[in-house]
């Protein structure tokens, strides 16, 4: 099949920027991998920032970006499915794939070729977990990834007992249902790491959250909430929607809201350097580069790559 380029790293780090530049010099478009994304109407706190899609007086097109409406559960088997629809129509027309993003799941289905099916609601292990809190939940998916060795979940993006009571179900349908078809197709990618140092991170991150404050993401939860999106249901998106949220709907003042986002906007980009580790460990070589090199040097070294492994 046509080669792949892949961009990951944790958040903050300049991974779409970067992506563009390449994709610019290639002839490519980007095919997004962040599991939130996918949402219409979800712009600030997701982090789209579609104006970075316009390079040199041209536009790059974009892939899996406001393909579901607010409010839904898209999942990894539709991403893969989404997925291979974007890769063959970009292939189709002669253009090179770039994959971009930081959500590992994605990532690394595609990377690896899970064999994955839809997986149901299962309404009695529901009920059963429904008063859990959020860390015995974890512990259970832990036991279940112990006893079935999976490779599919783990604390990433497990920030809701909502989302981790989903990820039990899920590995709970699979200890039950070995698949024994559903087979994705072997795809060849070199693989691009963004390094970037804990300190400079973590100060990108915080000043990237006031930026999107005083850019309006507290609106941006208000008008979805006018719109018919349940709190709850954006609460099960986690980090920003699970923080603005509880600020809008009264239960955490603005100063708390802020401080505890923030920790755990940390946290989660720690958490993706863990998973990101661990794809390495299981097989997908990642070449990494320094993200604060000049843009030009960065797209340099990848185009040497790529000739390299041709």
């Amino acid at each position: 099949m046509q080669p792949l380029l892949t961009i990951l790293g944790p958040t903050a780090c300049g991974k779409t920027s970067f992506a563009v530049a390449i994709a610019d010099r290639l002839d490519g478009e980007i095919i997004s991998a962040d599991s939130r994304q996918v949402y219409r109407g979800m712009d600030l706190g997701t982090g789209k920032d579609l104006a970075d899609y316009d390079i040199n007086g041209r536009h790059i097109p974009y892939h899996l970006i406001d393909i579901a409406d607010a409010g839904e559960k898209y999942n990894v088997y539709r991403y893969q499915h989404d997925f291979l629809n974007a890769y063959n129509d970009i292939v189709s027309r002669g253009r090179m794939p770039v994959l971009c993003g930081g959500t590992g799941l994605y990532l690394e289905s595609v990377l690896r070729g899970y064999r994955l099916c839809p997986v149901p609601q299962n309404p009695e292990l529901r009920k059963f977990l429904e008063n859990k809190s959020l860390e015995d939940l974890v512990k259970v998916l832990l036991e279940y990834k112990k006893d079935t060795g999976s490779k599919m979940h783990n604390t990433t993006d497990v920030d809701t007992a909502q989302r981790a009571i989903r990820a039990i179900e899920i590995e709970e349908y699979y200890k039950e249902h070995p698949i024994l078809d559903a087979d994705f197709p072997d795809i060849h990618s070199l693989v691009i790491g963004l390094d970037i140092s804990r300190d400079l991170r973590r100060e990108r991150i915080s000043q990237r959250l006031r930026q999107r404050l005083d850019d309006g993401m507290v609106d941006e939860i208000r008008h979805l909430i006018d719109s018919g999106v349940s709190p709850e249901d954006l609460i099960y998106y986690g980090l920003e929607y699970k923080y603005l949220t509880l600020y809008v709907i009264g239960q955490l003042s603005y100063d708390e809201m802020f401080r505890q986002l923030e920790i755990a906007i940390h946290q989660f980009a720690k958490r993706q350097m863990t998973w990101f580790r661990g794809m390495e460990r299981r097989g997908v070589n990642i070449n990494w580069i320094d993200a604060t090199l000049p843009m030009e040097e960065k797209v340099e070294k990848v185009l040497h790559m790529m000739q390299m492994v041709v």
